[in-house]
């Protein structure tokens, strides 16, 4: 999300929940329809993720020798299980290994597993076997045993990985690669890659299509104009600035935002200020920020994809956000 608003601040428009329908070449530009219109364009990054091979054959009807190896990798959340910030990778009989990690101030996050997920149309969900697993693996190092009832949230994601014909999902690379078809067009689909790699990648295939400069390394995106250190002392500013903040909230927010938390806190000299609370302070001026600024539509949106305050609310209070969040997006 930061990624696609600083991408719009420097002149990308961005189109949320709009599928690309078709693309052709015509010449030397690609002609491309989707559901809010139709453009055009001189080059045409397929980093459909999962999705690339099916974007490939279907929308815009090529053919390629790279494929993709669909992997899901599953994790699950536990009340906090120790009381340091620091992670843990563990070692497993197996060959693999798992890590441990500080996750949203009161809970740990393990993972990951390697499973094949042969089916796009199949929503990634952790088995009981995979849940079991991750428990079983951070048992053996744990004083205290991990079981399936101490679990409160997982989630799973689909990896497309480039398929380089190995044997075992565990031995597939991780490596990117990144296909370009000058038959016309250029086109350039991305196979593999993951977001800890995202910037470096980007950079390589602006230089496969010979377009701009390398820039990004020491620019910041929205929020992070301040010292890697700096996280410290921007939580004291927000509480010796807001004073009904306490330090938990002041941290989440500035984890957030970092220094954009005082843009939508604005002048407020109270919470009740800040408008409705929706529980877990989240209040009716974040969401109104996520809505204006972050693209976010539904409550989902807000409490799963740009927060993970879905772990301190209860339905009901999701049920609330997506009304209220509804009957806001009506307005003028």
């Amino acid at each position: 999300m930061l990624n696609a608003r600083d991408a719009e601040a420097r002149g990308a428009q961005i189109l949320i929940h709009c599928q690309v329908i078709s693309a052709a070449r015509k010449g030397d530009l690609w002609h491309i329809e989707t559901e809010q219109g139709q453009f055009t364009a001189h080059n045409l990054v397929n980093a459909g993720g999962p999705w690339v091979a099916d974007i490939l054959s279907g929308v815009l009807r090529q053919n390629s020798k790279a494929g993709i190896r669909l992997v899901r990798g599953s994790h699950i959340v536990t009340p906090r299980l120790y009381d340091h910030d620091k992670c843990y990778f563990f070692q497993g009989t197996d060959g693999r290994i798992t890590f441990a990690i500080p996750y949203e101030q009161d809970f740990t996050l393990i993972g990951t597993t390697d499973a094949e997920h042969n089916d796009l149309g199949v929503k990634p969900v952790i088995s009981d076997v995979e849940r079991d697993y991750l428990c079983n693996f951070a048992s053996e190092y744990f004083k205290k045993p991990v079981t399936p009832d101490d679990v409160v949230w997982t989630y799973s994601g689909v990896r497309p990985l480039y398929d380089d014909g190995a044997a075992s999902a565990t031995a597939a690379t991780r490596d990117y690669v990144l296909d370009l078809d000058t038959n016309g067009a250029p086109l350039l689909s991305v196979f593999g890659g993951k977001i800890t790699t995202y910037r470096k990648l980007a950079q390589q295939v602006l230089a496969k299509l010979k377009l701009g400069e390398d820039w990004t390394a020491e620019v910041p995106l929205p929020g992070g104009d301040f010292p890697v250190d700096g996280v410290g002392a921007l939580i004291d500013e927000l509480l010796g600035d807001f004073a009904f903040l306490d330090p938990k909230w002041a941290a989440r927010l500035v984890r957030a935002y970092g220094t954009e938390a005082r843009k939508w806190l604005g002048d407020a000299a109270t919470a009740a200020d800040l408008g409705q609370d929706f529980g877990a302070t989240l209040t009716e001026a974040e969401l109104r920020w996520m809505m204006a600024h972050e693209f976010a539509v539904t409550a989902e949106d807000a409490v799963w994809r740009r927060t993970k305050l879905g772990l301190r609310l209860d339905k009901s209070q999701t049920e609330a956000i997506d009304v209220w969040m509804a009957k806001e997006g009506q307005k003028p």
